[in-house]
């Protein structure tokens, strides 16, 4: 249900987006010399909020109560460099090295009712999107595009081992594959474009890591597999 609502929140927002254009006047245009370059190059500055997608074990739910859940979103951030490739006048390939950091919280009920235990997994990404854009035609400043593709992230964060010190019962695979779509809006300002983007990228892997930590193997056996999930709200700057 979530991926659904995310595309037809996406699908929405390009919609209105062509909309909003279609209804402006036409305003004397800024030089866009760098959007006819072969490649130009930018930086992207973000925030992002991480989320799991949780399959509880229904079997462990049934003798235990236990059910996991992610219940609140934190925000993150995201730092990136632009490399823009635009084989012809509606696409462009796009490669945003960069890193991101943010943290999922996984609260866990027994019988529907909140327990205290809580696990709070951070996440230091390296990650590398390759992504296809396409854009839609230029009205004054503003042009409307769509973007999709694939990144890879890898989590710094990722522990090898349980630490004894702190009551983190959970780990995460250090790697994932994530497939991205989303939507934004080009503005040509006077000396630089920004690009205000959303983009919803979600994980193709189970990242949970098959190991129960001694001791507290309530938090494993509650969950069979987790997947990942992270909205991303950008400003480019090229």
């Amino acid at each position: 249900m979530k991926q659904r609502a995310a595309f037809i929140i996406l699908f929405i927002i390009f919609l209105l987006n062509n909309l909003i254009l279609s209804g402006q006047k036409q305003k004397p245009k800024n030089e866009s010399w760098y959007d006819e370059k072969l490649i130009h190059f930018g930086f992207s500055l973000g925030f992002n909020a991480m989320d799991f997608n949780i399959t509880p074990s229904q079997r462990y739910y049934q003798i235990n109560g236990l059910y996991p859940e992610v219940s609140v979103l934190n925000p993150g951030i995201n730092i990136q460099i632009i490399t823009d490739l635009r084989p012809a006048n509606h696409f462009d390939i796009r490669f945003l090295p960069g890193v991101s950091f943010g943290q999922r919280v996984i609260m866990f009920y027994k019988n529907g009712v909140l327990v205290n235990d809580q696990q709070k997994l951070e996440s230091s990404f390296l990650e590398f999107p390759l992504l296809l854009k396409y854009k839609g035609d230029r009205l004054n400043n503003v042009r409307p595009y769509v973007i999709g593709g694939f990144n890879f992230r890898y989590d710094l964060a990722g522990k090898k081992e349980f630490d004894d010190a702190k009551p983190i019962y959970i780990r995460i695979k250090r790697p994932d594959l994530y497939y991205e779509m989303g939507a934004g809006l080009d503005f040509y300002l006077t000396y630089f474009k920004l690009s205000v983007e959303l983009k919803m990228s979600n994980g193709l892997g189970d990242v949970l890591v098959k190991e129960a930590a001694p001791g507290h193997p309530e938090y494993y056996n509650a969950i069979e597999k987790i997947k990942s999930q992270i909205w991303v709200l950008a400003f480019h700057f090229e």
